[in-house]
Formats: C-alpha cells, sequence, structure tokens
C-alpha cells in the first residue's frame, strides 16, 4: 500500500503563502530498486531556512526538493531522518541520519555512494548542486554525535560549518588588514559561532563587533563572544578606523550606512545572510569602499577540501564543533513543536521575526506522541 505523506510548501513567489499538502510514496514492496525511503523525524527551522527561500532562485535551493505543484516549492532544512524502506545497498531500515531535509514527513534518495560514514543521494535533479548538500550523516559512526546534542546539532551545525569557513575565509587573508571586524544580525547563530570562532583565533589587537536591535541587546551582551555590542540606530559612533564587515542581515539601509561611514577604510564587504530579508538590497553597486562581495561557503569548503583533503577538513571542522556546542546549550533554550497546524504556525512566526533569538525551534510534521 501506497505511503501517505505530508509536506510543507511555500509560494516561490511569497513566501507567506505556506500551505500543508498530501504526497504518496511506495511502500517497501513497491520500492524501485537503488532507492530509500526516508522517515523525516525533527529538523531546525531559523532565519537561516528563510534565507535559503528567499535566495532560492539565485542558488538552485528551490532544485534540491522538488514538488508536484506549480509555482511551490519547499524549503531546505537540516536535522535527522530515518530509513523506513532501502533497495539500496549499505542502508538498512532503522539507520538514522543527519543532512539537508525538506519540511515533509518522508524523503526519497537515489544513494549513489554509501561509506561507513556518508550516504550520497545522487538523485539527478541534485546533481547540479554544491555537494556538500547532498550527502547525509550515519549516526552510529559520526564521531561527533550525541544523542543529547541532536536539538543543538540541528540548529547550528549547517550554521557553524559556514561560521568556520568565513572565520577560516577571514584569517587565510590576516582580517583584510582591518583591526575590527563587525557582524550585522549579531543573534543570528551565525553570526554568535563565528564570533565565538573569531576570539578563539584571533590576535589580540583585534576587535569583534556585533550589531543588533533594540530589543536583541541584552540577550547579544549575555552570550560574551563580541568584544562591543551597538545597536543599529548607533553604528555612526564607532570609531573610523580599518574594519572588515560580515553581512548576515542583507538589510540595504545597514549596508549603506556601513559603507558611507568608514568609507576607504572599510577593508571588505562580505555578504552571507539574509535575517532581514524584507529590506534586503538589491543593489551593490556605487557604495563607497570596497565592492561588497557574496560569501558562498561551499565554494570556500571546496578549496579547504582541495588544500586539507576530506580527512583533514572533516578533523578541522569536528575539532572545532565539539570545543563550541557545548556552549550553545548555556545560550538557547530549545522549543520543540510538533504536527502539520504547529509547524506551519511557527514557520510563519520565523518568516515575520516573532521568533526570541534565546530560541531555538525544533519541528516535526509528525503528531507528537
Amino acid at each position: 500500500m501506497p505511503i501517505t505523506g505530508i509536506d510543507l510548501v511555500v509560494n516561490r513567489s511569497d513566501l507567506s503563502d505556506a500551505r500543508i499538502v498530501e504526497t504518496e510514496f511506495p511502500d517497501a514492496d513497491g520500492l524501485d530498486d537503488g532507492r530509500c525511503l526516508l522517515k523525516v523525524d525533527t529538523f531546525a527551522l531559523t532565519a537561516n531556512n528563510i534565507s535559503y527561500g528567499v535566495s532560492a532562485d539565485q542558488l538552485g535551493y528551490w532544485d534540491f526538493f522538488p514538488t508536484g505543484h506549480v509555482g511551490y516549492g519547499r524549503i531546505p532544512v537540516w536535522g535527522y531522518a530515518d530509513v523506513v524502506a532501502s533497495n539500496a545497498a549499505g542502508l538498512e531500515q532503522g539507520d538514522r541520519l543527519y543532512g539537508y531535509l525538506p519540511m515533509s514527513t518522508h524523503l526519497m534518495i537515489e544513494p549513489s555512494k554509501v561509506t561507513p560514514f556518508m550516504v550520497t543521494d545522487g538523485a539527478a535533479h541534485r546533481q547540479e548542486r554544491a555537494p556538500f548538500y547532498n550527502q547525509y550523516a550515519f549516526t552510529k559512526t559520526d564521531p561527533v554525535y550525541r544523542p543529547e546534542h541532536e536539538s543543538l546539532t540541528s540548529l547550528f551545525r549547517p550554521l557553524f560549518a559556514t561560521s568556520f569557513l568565513l572565520e577560516d575565509y577571514h584569517r587565510s587573508e590576516d582580517y583584510f588588514g582591518a583591526g575590527t571586524v563587525i557582524l550585522s544580525s549579531a543573534s543570528s547563530k551565525t553570526s554568535m559561532a563565528l564570533a565565538d570562532l573569531l576570539q578563539n583565533k584571533k590576535p589580540e589587537s583585534l576587535s569583534v563587533v556585533g550589531l543588533t536591535s533594540p530589543g536583541n541587546r541584552e540577550f547579544v551582551d549575555s552570550l560574551g563572544c563580541y568584544d562591543q555590542v551597538v545597536n543599529y540606530d548607533a553604528l555612526e559612533t564607532l570609531p573610523v578606523s580599518s574594519a572588515a564587515f560580515v553581512d548576515m542581515a542583507g538589510d540595504a539601509d545597514v549596508l549603506s550606512r556601513i559603507h558611507h561611514h568608514f568609507g576607504g577604510e572599510l577593508k571588505s564587504s562580505c555578504r552571507v545572510g539574509l535575517t532581514h530579508w524584507q529590506s534586503a538590497a538589491t543593489e551593490y553597486e556605487g557604495l563607497p569602499g570596497p565592492r561588497s562581495r557574496f560569501f558562498f561557503a561551499p565554494t570556500h569548503a571546496e578549496r579547504r577540501l582541495e588544500a586539507w583533503g576530506a580527512e583533514g577538513f572533516q578533523t578541522r571542522l569536528n575539532e572545532r564543533w565539539s570545543a563550541f556546542v557545548g556552549k550553545t546549550g548555556d545560550w538557547i533554550t530549545v522549543v520543540q513543536g510538533h504536527g502539520p497546524a504547529e509547524t506551519l504556525d511557527r514557520y510563519i512566526k520565523t518568516l515575520n521575526g516573532n521568533i526570541r533569538p534565546s530560541e531555538g525551534q525544533i519541528l516535526s510534521l509528525w503528531d507528537a506522541g
């Protein structure tokens, strides 16, 4: 008998138009050779996932999990899934995987490579995208997996990888000669992780500054990973000296003000996220100082994979992750949501910026119990 699953799909032209739809999958008896059906258990939903939706047309995020509904897509998330049926060598019912998932109850994959540590989805529609997104880690052999850290891993690990690569990028460029690294959206998980990584490796003369809103100021101050925290409306009070800007917010006004305030003293302007997607910049030419450039983490990852090798890359990433993850439980309170209605409600709240930065959302389209 076919299995009925559900998806949360969004209008690709209007992310606030979201709905729950049903999808049918074959059961174990009807599964084609080389295919594997995953039951999506839990996933994190953060502002970063909203960024995926905002930039999906430019960066191809809609391509990972297509739908049969014209004009609608599935926004990718990160979390855990279990094998419920497999006709693929190396994957057995009950195997638990961590990786890139849709907001759904199920995902069909076509494993093209299975190692003791990882599964690669070889589905044709995913092959034009960065391989990083097509790999799923076996929890049973993942050296940094801890059951008690599943929620924190879903919330921080994919963002931490971006932060890890950003820190490496800036350090390899000697921080572009800047005396200050300024991070917008200081309450975002990517900024939090980057600030912490910078503090562990930076020269003493380098200062890490976080920009935030008044409503998030107390939370950001409590983190202890910034040398200075400044409200957005006060960024012009920062001394005009050599600085590098890492833009997690994507806010057109903030970007313009940073460039005009620092002018020639701005040594680098690096765009990463779109936490302020409603006021996102669309033009980046004509600003004073350096050209604002987009940082695509998978591209830098490919450079480091070539330089360090896969094992060297993973060892470095795991060492930094293990030192970081224990801190996050002091920063974030995990809030869980179950079922289609609550998941849809929390998606809309995240889209509208109505989730407290101290909350980490772990969701499931399966009802509790």
